[in-house]
Parts: C-alpha cells; structure tokens; sequence
C-alpha cells in the first residue's frame, strides 16, 4: 500500500499559482512546496506541471532544480518527473556511477509494461536505447546478463509449470557450480515469469538442501553473483529486498542519500507502508525515526512526507 496522503478533489491552477508564489521574494517558501507536491499523486503532479507551465510559460521542473538545492533538490526533482522518466533518469545515473542494483531493481521488480515504459522513456531522453548504455558499461557474463535483463518482456501470468520448475532447478544448480559458463542461468533468469521462476528456487532449495542465494554466497563473489543474488532477491520478495536497502544505507556511517531517495520516491506511491511495516518489525524502529535521525532540513520533511507522517 502506498504511504502518501493526497486529496481527491484538488485545483492543479491553484497548486500552480501557490508555487509560483512560494518562488517568489528571497529564498523559496519550501515548506508550501512540500506540503503541495508531498501530497499530490504522480497524475496530480503532472497536471499541476501542465496548468504551471500554461500560467507562466515556465517548465515547473526547471524552476524547482533552480529554487532548490542538494538532497531536497534532488528527491523533488525525481519525485514530480513521471515515474517512466524518472526511472530513466535513475537508470542513466546508475549506469554512470556503476551501480548495477539500480538496473536489476527495474529490470526484475518492475511488471513487463512498466519496464517497457522505462526504456521508451530512456529513447526519448536520451537518444539512445537503455540496453546500449548498459552494454557499453559491461563486460563478459554480467554485460549478457544484465542486457537480457533490461531487454525481456515477461510473461506476467500466474502459471506455473511444475515439471520444469523442477529440472530447471538442476539446470541452474548445474549453472552455477561451472564457473565458466553462465548461458542457461542467464537465459532462464531473462525469459520466465516471476511465478515461474518462484516455484524454480523453491523447488532448488528443496532438491538441493539450501536456496540458490545462499549457494551463491558460498561461491567467489564477483560481481557477475553479486547481481544474480540481488535479480533472485527482488524476484523472490521485493519488500524484503526493499527493507534491506532501507536497513544497509540507514545503518551505515553516513547515510546514502541517494538510495534513501531512490527507494522513498518510488515505492511511496506503490508499496511503501508494507516495507514500513516490514522494517518495523525486523528493526524494531519505526522506519520514520530512523529517517528523521539520518537526515535534516527540508529534505527530511520531505521524506517524511513522503512516508505519510502527517496521516
């Protein structure tokens, strides 16, 4: 369930003239700012942008960058973007700064149309396809597998098809244990349905005495397993995936703006009171407080906007 309250009934040429207001005079009136946008869903957000820009001829975005500045700047900026555009933005930064949990987050938790609406998105913006941009950043086993990520359109059904759950379970076993070829492990991660390949893992746990991240561990950890484990962990349960991010980058010394960010700004609409509810329970600390602890100004009342504090 998603975590931000936002009203039905809403004025977009309203919200535009209390922006531009908040825009003018010394400094920016950031509190109007994120009680506006912090409260509006994202076709809400693009019809504020719209009315905005019929008012004053000004691209609401580029007038927020402008305003704006450091982690704030940069939550609100991914925040009021479509969520198309704005995974595109995400991805390119995380191709840029070779961070491949970004790509293996839209590639395996994102549904079939989702994905295919990123990599439009990524054309438009950038003038080149995504799968290009991650394939010129990439080598060997880790450029096939995550290309054959970012390129599949899976089957979103719940089908399942017992028998082959169960030899594709050997087939991956087999996979992994021979450290120089990694085709049918790359071909079956990049081609079945989340469902189907659900009832493979536990079929491999279950055949095999352990699951296949746990095998993977055990295994020399390179990157090419590193982001097999993190496409099986997102495929298998993406809010327990979720709340791992949320517990490694709170937990660590200084905290890593830009996940906290990543993970807030697209799950708030989505699925975030869940991973809240999950993250309670493994850490057993409201995930607001811990927000709150790790962050400070505008910024942090805007995540805990965006974490529904003000239900």
């Amino acid at each position: 369930m998603a975590t931000i309250v936002a009203p039905l009934n809403f004025s977009p040429v309203e919200d535009a003239e209390a922006l531009r207001k908040a825009f003018e005079g010394w400094g920016s009136d950031e509190k109007t700012i994120i009680s506006i946008l912090g409260h509006r869903y994202s076709y809400q957000r693009q019809q504020i942008r719209k009315a905005y820009e019929e008012l004053y001829q000004e691209d609401l975005v580029k007038r927020l960058e402008s305003e704006l500045s450091g982690d704030f700047e940069k939550a609100v900026y991914r925040w009021i973007l479509e969520p198309a555009d704005r995974d595109a933005v995400l991805a390119h930064v995380a191709i840029k700064s070779d961070n491949k949990d970004v790509i293996v987050e839209i590639s395996c938790i994102y549904s079939p149309e989702e994905l295919l609406a990123v990599r439009r998105a990524y054309h438009n913006r950038y003038k080149r396809s995504l799968e290009e941009d991650v394939a010129a950043h990439t080598t060997g086993d880790l450029r096939r597998l995550l290309v054959a990520l970012v390129s599949t359109f899976r089957y979103g059904g719940d089908e399942i098809n017992a028998r082959l759950a169960n030899s594709e379970a050997d087939v991956l076993h087999d996979d992994i244990k021979d450290k120089k070829n990694h085709e049918e492990v790359i071909r079956i991660l990049s081609t079945r349905s989340k469902s189907q390949l659900i009832a493979t893992f536990n079929r491999y746990r279950d055949d095999h005495g352990s699951s296949i991240t746990k095998h993977l561990l055990g295994e020399s950890s390179d990157d090419f397993r590193k982001v097999l484990r993190t496409a099986i962990h997102c495929i298998v349960d993406l809010e327990k995936y979720y709340e791992k991010v949320l517990r490694n980058v709170i937990k660590k010394v200084g905290t890593d703006e830009d996940a906290l960010t990543r993970v807030i700004v697209t799950r708030a609409e989505k699925d975030l009171k869940d991973i809240k509810e999950l993250y309670l329970k493994r850490n057993s600390v409201p995930l607001e407080l811990a927000v709150a602890k790790d962050t400070h100004g505008d910024y942090k009342d805007f995540l805990l906007t965006l974490l529904g504090k003000n239900e």
